[in-house]
């Protein structure tokens, strides 16, 4: 049953405590409960001005980083996904005006009227669109739909390989299963729905990785064999337990210029594939490329068959990853974890760009994390690499020290330490 409460009520709970015990067990870092405390107060406030004292709700929904399968989805392999403490916020209230009225952070508000739900080019690349696009997901699937009044604030940071859209698709997914189907919708059709919204309103071509961490929370590994009927199944996993965080560096450099790196790389695996007869290469063996070796490197050139080799080991390796943290294996699942980025690193090679080799910024995050860690941790490429993150699994005492390092490099707050949050989205009380 979804909870209403009264936003001063809201707000006098966080500021005497009563809420700690859910943020912790939200947001899993104890540091970061007096930074949680105000941003959700700040949040309720910021609702209070824009629409009134009364009764509200809110929703959570949280970024997402790719823990395995660098590069894998395109060919219907497996990934393995984990939801994160950054998240996006919503104080929301259900009105009876079909019409959905949004502001998020230090952007106008936004006005959509339900009876007017149609894709429209112009509107294309907008948070209008994903809305719109979402409304429409739940009407296709016969869920239902109705008006709102909300405030979004986000701390999953645009451009970090962190998935902020998928993070707010999941949230306005979630907004309307709590007010309108009673919390009903599954978390795997928001997921899909979120694709959807992404694909056909926003017009961006994406895989369902993102949404899919996004929305069921914890670790999720995916199986893509069946691109229309993903095996999913969510992977419980304390990384408390291990006294290790996750931390991720945005390096900062350049996504420009970059569009031809990254379509690179499903080309020239397809190119592969096609050797053999598939469309992708999911189902073709390392055994069958060395096979052929001599014909795939003279007709397509070195890096496709190393790219393809590339696929093949990392597909395997999320199936071990995802058995070595059932089993509690955590040393093993570390090695993976530097396996799959050593692999990217040779194979894939998705760490610079061949037209820009004086500017290498994730090599040199590697690198550094490879002197500073030693024995404290892994990292490894984050997303698609070519520029923007990497993702470190560090021990909890190690942190500070390693945090210190890369903002060193990187200019202070590249480094964000995080942690793995149980919970997609969701209702926070």
């Amino acid at each position: 049953m979804i909870q209403i409460m009264n936003t001063q009520t809201l707000i006098e709970k966080l500021q005497n405590g009563e809420l700690d015990d859910r943020l912790l067990d939200i947001y899993v870092d104890n540091k970061l409960m007096d930074y949680q405390r105000n941003r959700y107060i700040v949040a309720i406030k910021k609702f209070e001005d824009l629409y009134d004292a009364g009764e509200v709700v809110l929703f959570s929904a949280p970024g997402r980083s790719e823990v395995g399968g660098n590069h894998t989805d395109h060919q219907h392999g497996k990934v393995l996904a984990a939801s994160i403490n950054l998240d996006s916020l919503g104080v929301v209230r259900a009105t009876d005006d079909n019409t959905i009225r949004l502001v998020s952070d230090n952007y106008d508000e936004i006005v959509i009227s339900l009876d007017d739900i149609l894709l429209k080019e112009e509107e294309k690349e907008t948070t209008t669109a994903l809305i719109k696009g979402v409304v429409s997901g739940f009407l296709n699937r016969k869920f239902q739909v109705g008006g709102f009044k909300a405030y979004v604030t986000s701390d999953v940071l645009i451009g970090a390989g962190l998935s902020s859209s998928a993070a707010f698709e999941t949230l306005i997914g979630t907004i309307l299963s709590g007010l309108y189907n009673n919390m009903s919708v599954s978390a795997i059709d928001i997921a899909i729905i979120g694709q959807y919204a992404e694909n056909i309103y926003f017009g961006k071509p994406c895989g369902l990785m993102d949404q899919m961490a996004c929305s069921v929370g914890n670790l999720v590994y995916i199986d893509f064999e069946n691109t229309s009927k993903p095996v999913v199944e969510k992977v419980e996993f304390d990384m408390e337990e291990y006294g290790y965080s996750l931390c991720i560096t945005d390096t900062k450099g350049s996504h420009a210029d970059l569009t031809d790196e990254y379509a690179a790389v499903p080309k020239e695996m397809k190119q592969v594939a096609k050797h053999f007869g598939k469309e992708v290469l999911r189902g073709i063996t390392a055994q069958d490329i060395i096979r052929e070796i001599q014909a795939l490197r003279s007709e397509f050139g070195d890096r496709s068959v190393l790219r393809a080799l590339h696929f093949v080991s990392e597909n395997d390796r999320v199936t071990c990853e995802v058995e070595a943290l059932k089993t509690g294996d955590f040393v093993g699942f570390l090695n993976l974890v530097k396996a799959s980025g050593d692999s990217s690193y040779k194979y894939l090679q998705n760490v610079y760009s061949n037209s820009d080799v004086n500017n290498q910024n994730i090599s040199v995050a590697l690198a550094i994390s490879d002197v500073v860690l030693q024995n404290n941790g892994v990292s490894r490429v984050h997303g698609g690499g070519f520029a923007g993150t990497i993702q470190a699994f560090v021990k909890n005492e190690y942190v500070d020290e390693y945090k210190k390092n890369m903002n060193l490099v990187f200019g202070e707050g590249a480094c964000s330490d995080l942690r793995i949050r149980k919970y997609g989205g969701i209702q926070v009380v």
